[in-house]
């Protein structure tokens, strides 16, 4: 969530063109921005992260 936010606000985005891009309302937007972790599932959060651009990695390891 962090990442993306970040690179949002690198990027110059407005909420309303970020939500257009997402698929979104600009209020969802503004819930990522602000930080609000608890509405959002991970398949959510990857899917703005892929059309935003960013690359995703994802790893699944052992418990030590």
């Amino acid at each position: 969530m962090t990442a993306l936010k970040n690179h949002l606000t690198r990027a110059e985005m407005s909420q309303a063109q970020a939500a257009k891009l997402f698929g979104v309302t600009q209020p969802r937007v503004s819930d990522l921005m602000r930080g609000k972790i608890s509405l959002f599932g991970l398949d959510a959060l990857a899917n703005m992260a892929t059309a935003a651009g960013p690359h995703i990695e994802m790893r699944v390891l052992e418990a030590a």
